[in-house]
């Protein structure tokens, strides 16, 4: 809760306000005081967005869709103003830490108190669903634990069953963590969706870690659907209680119902000693007229730097609020190489340029050894240094040939072909994670030098020069969209931009002699060390694919030595 600001004004409605209580993307909510001294929570849209016929159209869902849920789990509305500008909301004011702040002051919660919470939440999520409306961005902010019982806030992007979902053409609602595959893959939001999220939200009571880790939100969303839900060191009852609501399979999580009378409360939440602890948690209300709370405009002159740097919203999901009552944005703009280097590369003094305007001395490929570099026609090129060797993950003498390569990170690596090219050329956005002067590549139609197209394609690969020590690797091609597994296209209502790694080859050793790899036949998808599925046809994704040559060490040690690609039609 924050004092309010000179800008502030005085009033919204007939409502006195008395603080700032969060702000973010949509719009900022105050702490406010009806005419006859009742205390609400109003959110406020921001102007810049009110022509903004989406924010208008999820604004007004929110409303009524806090007018439709009316249970003892959630904030009633008190009023609303949709006709003109300013358009806000205000419910009924929670006092109370949200779980996300209980946690982070006390540490995880007790095996019984958490067994509580389950039950309680899950009895809110059975209201909220009796009304046909899905919460879809339950997380450890939008629970307040009220001395009355846990409260679920937030609805700003909840839906009903009849409603379709308002959300940015390619990505799914929700806070990475707390999302559920289905919601990710297919935007498949339904009644099994929150309980993940309430799954996800009671490993993070239980651990006090986020359910999938934290870091770059495409990365946190790839774990959710692939990996485990981390619930380490929790007691083995509660930790199969939450994994069945984290199933990944949504038939293959228990109903509401189920999941209350499997955790067996006997007794209210509120008389669990360390629930009612956490009332003390909650912030002060001011009782001071606003005027009084209000602070200056900023004057312009020096000021303290932070004693850290601030995190981004998805540094780690259980962060402060952003938005209304603790919503994270579900996008955020970061580096476009943030996420792809592995953890085994390292780089060293030679060949990297320091400064702006550095010269990178040139180095050959680890484990290579310089025959004069002969080039692709076999004539002498231009010499090579002498330079040592170098290894990037250890001596790579002692490997064995890795079966498959499969993905780490979110694969941000594009091709976009050039619209002036008669040839097929294009480019990449992001540079290689390792230097590969001594590296060959071709992608063409396969029994032609033609560009591919359609059909099948034919992938070369060699060195200039002949490698010491094995020198393994994989190319990955990926389709312009993310692709439904069950029909081997697009996601339909909209074209995601893939981040996987695509479909890969098997790694081949190569030396001076041309590989060459047909695509589809030899390439499929790897997830956990298994077939996920056969590539598919190219004329499935008509557009810009992108072909990445990997330099493996082992399934999950590699990085980019070439990007090239082609354009499907």
């Amino acid at each position: 809760m924050d004092v309010l600001k000179a800008q502030d004004p005085a009033r919204i409605g007939a409502h006195t306000l008395l603080a700032r209580l969060g702000a973010g993307g949509m719009g900022q909510v105050y702490l406010g005081r009806s005419p006859g001294g009742r205390l609400v929570a109003i959110k406020v849209i921001r102007d810049e967005i009110v022509d903004h016929p989406e924010a208008l159209a999820r604004f007004r869902r929110e409303v009524e869709t806090v007018r439709v849920v009316r249970s003892a789990y959630t904030a009633n509305l008190i009023d609303a103003s949709l006709e003109t500008a300013p358009y806000w909301l205000a419910t009924e004011y929670v006092p109370g830490p949200t779980l996300s702040r209980a946690v982070a002051a006390r540490g995880p919660l007790p095996v019984e108190t958490c067994r509580g919470l389950l039950a309680a939440l899950a009895e809110g999520l059975a209201a909220v669903h009796a009304q046909r409306v899905t919460h879809r961005d339950l997380k450890p902010q939008n629970v307040i634990l009220a001395a009355q019982g846990p409260q679920l806030i937030d609805f700003g992007i909840a839906r009903s069953a009849a409603q379709t979902a308002l959300t940015e053409a390619g990505f799914a609602p929700g806070t990475p963590g707390y999302t559920a595959p289905e919601v990710l893959l297919r935007n498949e939001a339904g009644p099994a969706a929150d309980v993940f999220a309430l799954g996800a939200t009671l490993a993070y009571a239980a651990t006090g870690r986020p359910p999938f880790g934290s870091g770059e939100p495409a990365g946190v969303s790839y774990r959710a659907v692939h990996e485990p839900m981390d619930l380490e060191g929790v007691e083995p009852g509660l930790a199969a209680l939450i994994g069945s609501c984290a199933a990944k399979e949504p038939a293959d999580r228990p109903g509401l119902g189920e999941l209350i009378a499997w955790c067996g409360v006997r007794s209210a939440l509120v008389e669990d000693v360390f629930y009612a602890g956490l009332a003390e948690l909650a912030e002060a209300v001011p009782s001071t007229p606003a005027a009084s709370f209000r602070t200056p405009a900023a004057s312009p002159g020096p000021s303290a730097a932070p004693a850290y740097p601030p995190l981004g919203p998805h540094d780690l999901p259980t962060a402060p609020p952003a938005y209304g009552y603790g919503y994270t944005p579900t996008q955020t703009v970061r580096s476009a190489a943030a996420g792809r280097r592995k953890p085994w590369l390292i780089a060293g003094a030679t060949g990297l340029a320091v400064g702006l305007g550095a010269v990178a001395a040139f180095t050959l490929l680890p484990g290579m050894k310089d025959e004069g570099d002969k080039g692709a026609d076999g004539a002498s090129g231009a010499g090579a240094t002498s330079a040592a060797p170098t290894t990037a993950g250890g001596d790579e003498s002692k490997l064995q040939p890795p079966a498959y390569v499969e993905e780490t990170n979110p694969s941000r690596d594009f091709w976009t072909a050039d619209p002036q090219s008669q040839h097929g050329e294009g480019t990449c956005n992001l540079p290689m994670e390792e230097r590969s002067e001594q590296f060959l590549g071709s992608v063409a139609e396969e029994g032609s030098d033609a560009p591919y197209t359609s059909g099948k394609g034919r992938i070369g690969l060699r060195l200039k020069a002949a490698a010491t020590t094995p020198y393994y690797v994989a190319v990955a091609v990926k389709s312009p969209h993310a692709i439904d597994a069950d029909t081997g296209k697009p996601f339909e209502g909209g074209l995601q931009a893939n981040v996987d790694l695509g479909y890969t080859s098997k790694p081949v050793a190569l030396g001076t002699e041309w590989v060459y790899l047909t695509y589809p036949d030899d390439f499929r998808q790897i997830v956990r060390g298994k077939k996920a599925g056969d590539a598919i046809p190219v004329a499935n994704d008509p557009g810009d694919w992108t072909v990445l040559f990997l330099h493996v060490q082992a399934p999950q040690k590699y990085v980019t030595i070439d990007c090239r690609g082609f354009v499907s039609k």
